[in-house]
């Protein structure tokens, strides 16, 4: 498995990347190009810089204010398996995970079908906000998704629908 990622950046403790403190973790390349996208440095799969998994983990480790992890992008499901190890030192250590991606659920659930790393990914995440930005459906009234077309789906009837409700609930 893959032991290395493309990063775009991170933000140590992160509150605008879903509820609590996380730490934020911007995967490098997208191929979705949203128009309006307040990421574009991100979509250049050869741009940003390479980082291990144990040193995303370490950082995790540092710091006990941090209630998980949010993988955005960029597009996190380009790059599934680094992401599953992050992942699962994540839980192990208590925390929850959120993934942003441009996909819809079920596009990624068709992807899965040739790209197991995606289903294995989607396993270990609690929250999804899925859907491309629509520039015209853009609000920032919306808490922690950018266009109104996005969702916020738990993936999972513990963490996934306690975030999910956090989230709902704003």
């Amino acid at each position: 498995m893959t032991r290395t990622i493309r990063v775009a950046g991170i933000v140590l403790e992160s509150v605008t990347d879903g509820p609590g403190i996380r730490l934020a973790l911007f995967c490098q390349g997208c191929h979705h190009n949203c128009p309006g996208c307040h990421n574009p440095e991100t979509h250049d799969p050869a741009g940003g810089r390479e980082m291990t998994v144990e040193e995303i983990t370490a950082l995790y480790n540092s710091d006990p204010l941090l209630s998980g992890i949010t993988f955005s992008g960029g597009e996190p499901f380009l790059q599934p398996e680094p992401l599953i190890i992050i992942a699962d030192h994540v839980h192990a250590a208590g925390g929850n995970v959120i993934a942003y991606t441009g996909y819809s659920l079920s596009q990624l659930r068709k992807l899965q079908e040739t790209q197991p790393g995606i289903g294995h990914l989607l396993d270990r995440v609690d929250l999804l906000v899925d859907g491309p930005f629509i520039l015209e459906e853009r609000s920032l009234l919306l808490p922690f998704r950018g266009s109104a077309n996005q969702r916020v789906i738990p993936l999972n009837e513990g963490e996934g629908k306690t975030l999910a409700e956090k989230i709902n609930s704003l």
